[in-house]
């Protein structure tokens, strides 16, 4: 261990703490320099205690910048220790400068990272520095492993403030059954991201498969056109040690135990202490994530849905102030008024201002439904003539391995003549044929200006083969779809499919349009793809793919959406 004082700051570096297991967990400290004692904040993730450090050194980095790095996540070091927190960087066991083994994403396969957090937060409050009040920091991984940790219950944990964590591990890997890549990016170290510290990481799924089932599993996956056109894929199937993290998502493509064991939205409800949940616009899958947690949380808790861009600058000093009214109040008890403040606070894009509400989602919404109707329209009553009179729209997608080129369909409504503010999540039900046996179904809305330029409202993502809807946890905005299992599709057959809007709040002005968009690929270079981390794209459909899309009066397909009066 060595320790230095820097900028009225004691800086203790390579504290090894024993855990529970005799496991030894490395830590940095900084704390404000004097004898007076503080309350903390224990940031613990995968990625190394010393990137964490480069907070000190680099200034801000937001998309599209090279020098922005996804792993940077625990926060700004010099503002936390100089608005009185000591600050607390460790790494995950098996990674950093940390003992022992980190078993799957999350550990949810190991020893597990709450226990971690338990033991942690106990030796924290016990240093002769610590008041005993001790909260967490940091975003995405850093942000997921607190409702793990506040799940196991630590005496001295007395709040949380999760930012842009990835809560359903399922929706971490898959959207709508389709693989995503950037999971890939933040594991390995691609696309801006520096990736897990690799020390003692093992996969789940290569531990726990008796051989003989793991080769059928491997021929399986390979047997996947999506996966076989893919040539980091096939590498990475057939070559997981090199790769065992993301290995385990890729093996898994269906939900279940595998996913929903250890998961943070499977432990939410154990959280009895104060939340602060807080996400971005523009991730949708994400959103849907922290809504769902936040409603299974048990203590206080607050919502916040903020402003796009998508991805926080890193080291995301944007949510510090609030971060820091937050322990304020539970860590220091200043009473500063955020407790008398609604709980759920969403900002509207569009007109770009702070809505704020005692309850997601909102109970004045008003579910209206837009109509496709023939020669790309969208409209308030649907399509008077049957199929033969209007027949279906369609594209033919080739595979990615032959073209570069994404082919979509387009939908869009007449002119809004009043400011129309839609705030909640909504649902794509389109009728469609394809003469495969499965396909990717991507969802975009887009509110276009008066001159034509587009900004992303929200998305959805369904896999075809895993069109099954659980009825029970349904609503007409809000389909919800087990993916426990993939069914293929018949080829040839008219089949409704329920597609997920993820969460948004815009408002559309006068003059703009709604607009939607339909393809079973996604542009890797679109304005809203270079907000986010360049592997943050999901995997194309490896079929080549006929789709034709029925909008008559057999065939009502339409979107439901949330209009606020």
């Amino acid at each position: 261990m060595t320790a230095q004082n820097t900028d009225a700051m004691v800086v203790e570096k390579d504290v090894f703490v024993t855990m529970r297991d005799g496991v030894r967990i490395a830590t940095d400290v900084y704390r404000p320099e004097g004898a007076e004692k503080v309350p903390a904040l224990l940031a613990l993730g995968p990625y190394g205690k010393e990137l964490q450090a480069l907070s000190l050194t680099l200034p801000p980095q937001a998309r599209p910048s090279p020098l922005w790095d996804g792993c940077i996540e625990a926060g700004d070091i010099r503002r936390i220790v100089a608005n009185g927190y000591a600050h607390i960087i460790a790494d995950v066991r098996g990674t950093g400068q940390s003992e022992g083994e980190l078993c799957g994403n999350y550990n949810t396969g190991g020893h597990g990272e709450g226990q971690d957090i338990y033991d942690l937060v106990e030796w924290i409050a016990a240093q002769p520095w610590c008041s005993g009040n001790v909260g967490m920091v940091g975003i995405s991984y850093y942000a997921s492993v607190q409702i793990l940790g506040a799940a196991e219950n630590p005496p001295h944990l007395k709040a949380i403030f999760c930012n842009g964590g990835h809560f359903d591990l399922y929706e971490l890997a898959y959207h709508g059954g389709i693989l995503w890549f950037m999971p890939r990016a933040s594991r390995e170290g691609r696309g801006g991201d520096s990736g897990i510290a690799v020390r003692e990481v093992i996969s789940r799924t290569l531990r726990d498969t008796p051989p003989e089932e793991l080769k059928a599993r491997v021929a399986e996956r390979l047997a996947d056109p999506d996966i076989a056109n893919w040539p980091n894929l096939v590498h990475l199937v057939n070559y997981p040690k090199t790769r065992e993290l993301y290995f385990d998502f890729v093996m898994n493509p269906t939900n279940g135990p595998f996913y929903e064991e250890n998961a943070p939205l499977a432990k939410a409800h154990n959280v009895t202490i104060p939340t602060y949940i807080q996400t971005k616009w523009g991730r949708g899958w994400t959103v849907e994530g922290h809504i769902n947690t936040y409603h299974a949380l048990k203590g206080p808790k607050k919502l916040d849905l903020q402003p796009l861009p998508p991805m926080q600058e890193r080291p995301f000093h944007e949510s510090h102030e609030e971060m820091f009214r937050w322990y304020d109040y539970w860590l220091k008890g200043i009473d500063n008024g955020i407790m008398d403040e609604p709980p759920v606070n969403i900002f509207v894009e569009g007109k770009r201002a702070w809505r704020q509400a005692d309850q997601w989602p909102l109970p004045e919404r008003q579910l209206t439904e837009f109509y496709l109707r023939p020669r790309g329209r969208l409209s308030r009553t649907s399509e008077a003539l049957p199929t033969v009179s209007a027949p279906p729209d369609g594209f033919y997608q080739a595979p990615m391995t032959v073209t570069s080129t994404v082919e979509t369909l387009r939908w869009t409504s007449p002119a809004f003549e009043e400011a129309v503010e839609m705030t909640g999540s909504g649902a794509l039900n389109v009728f469609v044929s394809i003469d495969s046996d499965d396909t990717n179904l991507i969802a975009k809305l887009y509110d276009v200006t008066p001159n034509g330029t587009r900004q992303m409202v929200t998305s959805g993502y369904l896999k075809a083969s895993h069109r099954e809807l659980d009825p029970e946890k349904s609503r007409p905005d809000a389909p919800f779809h087990p993916h426990t299992r993939a069914v293929p599709v018949p080829p040839g057959e008219i089949i409704e499919y329920a597609i997920l809007l993820y969460p948004f709040s815009n408002q559309f002005k006068p003059g703009h349009r709604l607009e939607l968009e339909l393809s079973c690929n996604e542009s890797f270079t679109d304005a809203h793809a270079a907000l986010l981390p360049p592997d943050s794209y999901h995997l194309p459909s490896g079929r080549a793919v006929s789709h034709k899309i029925y909008r008559d009066s057999t065939h009502r397909s339409r979107l439901i959406l949330p209009v606020v009066p």
